[in-house]
């Protein structure tokens, strides 16, 4: 409790002005992710906003540790806080706040939320309250060396096991001309919640499930599950480093940027910063649907992530407050951030327009990936889903590290307890 309330102290401490431009009326603060360019996009987005209408707006620093925000919305909620009128929150969220938040179903008109992805929408209503609109779409993706891969002559991988073969054949040749720096795959295999989406694309991509099915029962012990742990337990010290452990979406996109990795999973913004101007890897990359297991339930599947604005229930101005948030998810901002950054946007006439897919080619085969895409159980769990999510963080980072039992056992102990944690499906 002692750190959360530090690391709040020193994230009001971190806030800083937005120029407006214009004398102000009120001032709203928002908070944003620092991940990749995201802070970057949202001082601009909400610079613009400021100036069109005469108010300010304090940008509030947040954890990059999504476990580490959440900790701290949750503490500033609680305490009925006015220190951040707008938060933006991950697309597993909005059951967990859902008390703290506004309804925003006003500020959505009917023709944008017949455009917005229905899984978006349904996701972000409790109780029958819009408590988030849904702000940028997030989905897996398989990164790749396009001229490595045609160098060596192999295709993009369609099964884990034809990744880990190639993964294994370019590094042995590659290493024999001298690249030692060179690694096969990276991924987010830090015990936090970029390893529970990375589990579940595994164990969904076997045919195992998705930890907890849709009518709360727990699904987590099987052996497809088994399987797709022990493939991964696999890579460590052969095709992905040791230090992979240790990854989230960053340290990922270090390594490949660099050019010192042929495959990656991340989220789509990995592809405007891996080509960007001063990018190693500038014109050499591939972005494709993440590959699929073995066995006859096998399946592409993708986790389903996102980002989310919602207005506090103890926000000062509200009205104000809104109208940001109105402003940040209308389709005009929504195909800048993409254009700028390859934030994929919530609304489906965007996928048409013939300017994103120019800085970003993989739109017109995005579509099917979301389609492929599997939630987490975020709403079926509601307020229990954190506590879910760090039980399969122990147990999966357990199983991979080497600490305590195999796959197949750690799953056991693992269904036990979320067994307990659900009352027998009643989350």
């Amino acid at each position: 409790m002692l750190r959360i309330v530090a690391l709040a102290a020193a994230t009001l401490v971190a806030q800083f002005s937005l120029s407006a431009g214009a004398r102000a009326e009120v001032t709203i603060s928002i908070s944003c992710s620092s991940l990749g360019i995201e802070q970057q996009l949202c001082q601009t987005g909400s610079e613009a906003w400021a100036k069109k209408t005469g108010n300010k707006v304090k940008l509030v620093a947040t954890p990059a540790d999504a476990n580490e925000r959440l900790a701290l919305y949750q503490t500033l909620l609680a305490a009925e806080a006015k220190d951040i009128d707008v938060f933006q929150i991950d697309v597993i969220w909005p059951a967990i706040l859902a008390p703290h938040l506004m309804d925003l179903t006003s500020i959505v008109p009917e023709q944008d939320r017949g455009d917005h992805f229905k899984v978006l929408i349904d996701n972000d209503t409790v109780d029958g309250k819009l408590v988030a609109v849904p702000w940028f779409l997030d989905a897996g993706l398989l990164y790749y060396r396009k001229d490595l891969l045609e160098k060596y002559g192999k295709p993009v991988p369609a099964t884990w096991a034809e990744l880990t073969d190639t993964a294994k054949a370019i590094l042995e040749a590659e290493k024999k001309a001298g690249n030692s720096a060179l690694q096969g795959y990276v991924w987010q295999g830090r015990a936090y919640e970029g390893l529970t989406c990375n589990a579940l694309e595994w164990i969904a991509s076997y045919g195992g499930g998705s930890i907890v099915d849709a009518n709360g029962a727990v699904t987590i012990d099987n052996p497809q599950a088994a399987q797709a742990l022990d493939m991964a337990k696999g890579w460590i010290g052969t095709i992905s480093p040791q230090g992979v452990l240790s990854y989230a979406e960053e340290e990922s996109r270090g390594v490949f940027q660099s050019g010192n990795a042929i495959f990656m999973r991340n989220w789509p913004y990995a592809w405007a910063l891996a080509n960007a101007a001063d990018s190693p890897v500038k014109g050499k990359v591939g972005v494709a649907i993440l590959p699929q297991g073995e066995g006859p339930d096998a399946r592409h599947a993708s986790a389903l992530g996102g980002q989310n604005l919602a207005v506090s229930r103890y926000s000062a101005h509200p009205d104000e407050a809104a109208d940001l948030v109105r402003y940040l998810t209308s389709a005009e901002e929504q195909k800048r951030r993409a254009q700028e950054g390859s934030f994929n946007p919530t609304l489906r006439s965007l996928y048409s327009d013939t300017g994103l897919l120019a800085a970003n080619p993989f739109y017109k085969d995005f579509l099917p990936i979301v389609e492929s895409a599997v939630a987490r159980p975020s709403t079926v769990t509601a307020r229990r889903y954190n506590q879910l999510s760090s039980a399969v963080v122990r147990a999966v980072h357990g199983a991979l590290s080497g600490q305590g039992t195999a796959a197949s056992a750690s799953l056991v102990d693992l269904n036990e307890e979320l067994e307990r944690l659900s009352r027998g499906g009643h989350w």
